[in-house]
């Protein structure tokens, strides 16, 4: 067990150091090997470690392989899971409020109606995870939510902006390419330089949020909200969105180009 730990421990450092673009590191990772696929504890082995953590302590689970893993309906609030994989993970209904997840790998993981409020989501790999209805309200989402289901989650107050101080690893930042995010709420949310590509947002709510520099190509924002959003910069480049409201998004650049409902 202390053997596959550490050989994904070595692979997760291999694979940073060898990527500059952080967020696209599924090309130099075989999903196969067990360090991806398969779990070192069972729900039982968790449940067991939460009771035995004390007040005020932390549980530390990062590097562990979990895939695969139903912890659905668990308090995992404050767990310690960076660089945890937990590819195809059962995590709904679950307590994630104030975890760190940074560097954790949640691909296709099963998120929907978990919370996730003012978690540390950073460099973390969520690509066609499910997470519909989700809160994530006032956390740091830098992570990879390409192809993921984020109809109705929470993003209030989240911040999803670009790491602009450190980018040895690349720019770091939400990508929410392709990510189905039907009636999601970013009310008050930062996502400047996030990448929106493809994304399906019809009714999201974007009020008073942050879209400066954001990259929504081809994305769909009819019925949303953005009431006192700030737009500078936010590339409208084949979007569908309602007239009246591209009108009011000030600065936003490439709206002749975009398809007006």
């Amino acid at each position: 067990m202390r053997g596959g730990h550490l050989l994904g421990a070595s692979l997760l450092l291999c694979v940073v150091a060898a990527e500059a673009p952080a967020q696209d590191m599924l090309r130099n990772v075989d999903l196969a090997q067990p360090a991806y696929s398969q779990s070192e504890f069972t729900r039982a082995d968790i449940e067991a470690r939460l009771a035995a953590t004390k007040p005020g302590e932390t549980l530390d689970l990062s590097m562990r392989s979990l895939n695969g893993l139903d912890l659905s309906g668990l308090d995992l609030s404050g767990v310690n899971l960076r660089a945890a994989r937990l590819v195809k993970a059962r995590l709904a209904g679950a307590k994630l409020d104030g975890a760190i997840l940074d560097q954790a790998w949640l691909l296709e993981a099963d998120l929907s109606g978990a919370s996730l409020r003012g978690a540390h989501v950073f460099a973390t790999q969520l690509q066609r995870a499910r997470a519909e209805g989700a809160d994530f309200s006032k956390s740091r989402v830098a992570a990879d939510l390409s192809g993921a289901d984020l109809r109705g989650a929470s993003f209030r107050g989240a911040d999803m902006s670009a790491d602009m101080k450190n980018q040895s690893m690349g720019l770091m930042r939400a990508v929410l390419r392709s990510a189905q995010l039907d009636g999601a709420h970013f009310d008050d949310a930062d996502l400047s330089r996030a990448d929106m590509r493809y994304a399906r947002a019809p009714g999201a709510i974007f009020d008073k949020a942050s879209l400066k520099d954001v990259d929504a190509a081809g994305a769909d924002f009819t019925g949303a909200r953005f009431e006192g959003t700030k737009a500078e910069g936010l590339s409208l480049d084949s979007v569908r969105i309602d007239r009246g409201v591209a009108a009011t998004l000030k600065g936003a650049v490439d709206l002749d180009r975009a398809y007006l409902q």
